[in-house]
Order: C-alpha cells, then structure tokens, then sequence
C-alpha cells in the first residue's frame, strides 16, 4: 500500500511532535527543586562579598577559558545589586553590574549593560533558574548568545552554577562555575 503526500507529511509531523514532548519532559523544570535544602534565598545569599572560579567549556567539553570572578552584592529591600568583577585566565578583564529586582510573585528580573533586555528567573527550594540573552565579543565581533543558567545552593557558603550557552538553538558551550562567600 502506497502512501499519498499528505500522510507521509502527517508521519513526520506526529513524529516530530512526539520527539519535541519527549525532549519537554526530559528537561529540568525549576519546580523540580522545590523540596530541596537548603533553601535559597537570593537576597541573603548574595549580599556581601562573594568569590567564583569557574571554567568555559565549547561543545566538546575542551576547556576555553578559566577565570575569576570577586562578586560585591548589596540589596535594598527587593532591589538588588551585583557588581561582578572577572578576571580571565588569558589576563584579560570584565565587569558586570546586575541590576535585580524581586516581584511579589517570586520572579526575579534583572538587567546589566551587556544582558539584551531582561534577565527572568525563579527560585524553588535549593534552585535558581536565570534566562537571559548577552551581547557576547568574541574576536572583535558582538553575537546575542542565549543563556540558560541554573544555580544550586550546596550550604550557607558555597554555591554551583552550571548556564549552557545557545545560539539559534544549537550549543555553543557551558559556563560551570562556583561561588563561595566569604
């Protein structure tokens, strides 16, 4: 039996969209953590000073760059900010300011000079999950990279970041990371 265009084109619409549900269940959701302790508390666990070591990795997990980052954070009621200073392995320079705000609903909202509109994130239980698009410089060029960024609370003191890097939806990269307090 020979099949017309149409069903040909139904198959791979079904198969397509099942492919798609199955890779929706599979990813993390930030509810996932909601039990989890201890319990993260952004407004407390980022004021004062915090240091981070991290690494960037490219899709083959081959180590790019490693750096540093000394972190002076300060909130004002349910406004925040998080003035980050990286140091690259390569003696290269960078700084950050997040600017973030907390809503009644939980969500957290942020902004920074290099961050293309809003950042928006969520916290549950010992996780905070952070989106956002950065204007990247990478050889003289500025790409719009997307950033899907999780944060884990592993005590009062340290903290693990892991953000997976994106462009039109293929992986460019992993950021790992991790904050101690002081």
């Amino acid at each position: 039996m020979r099949k017309t265009a149409y069903q040909v084109l139904a198959s791979i619409a079904l198969t397509v969209a099942f492919a798609g549900c199955l890779a929706a269940c599979s990813t993390p959701q930030i509810n996932d953590y909601a039990g989890q302790t201890p319990v993260l508390e952004l407004r407390d666990y980022f004021n004062g000073t915090l240091d981070a070591y991290g690494v960037f990795t490219d899709r083959s997990g081959k180590v790019v760059k490693r750096f540093t980052v000394v972190m002076k954070c300060d909130w004002q009621g349910d406004k925040g900010v998080l003035d980050e200073a990286f140091s690259y392995s390569d003696g290269s320079t960078q700084r950050r300011v997040w600017r973030l705000q907390r809503n009644a609903d939980g969500r957290y909202i942020g902004q920074a000079d290099d961050v293309i509109g809003s950042a928006d994130g969520q916290q549950r239980g010992n996780a905070f999950k952070w989106t956002y698009t950065l204007a990247l410089p990478v050889d003289g060029s500025m790409y719009e990279v997307q950033f899907d960024d999780w944060m884990y609370l592993m005590n009062d003191r340290v903290m693990l970041n892991k953000a997976t890097m994106h462009k039109w939806g293929v992986g460019l990269g992993e950021v790992t990371l991790s904050f101690v307090k002081r």
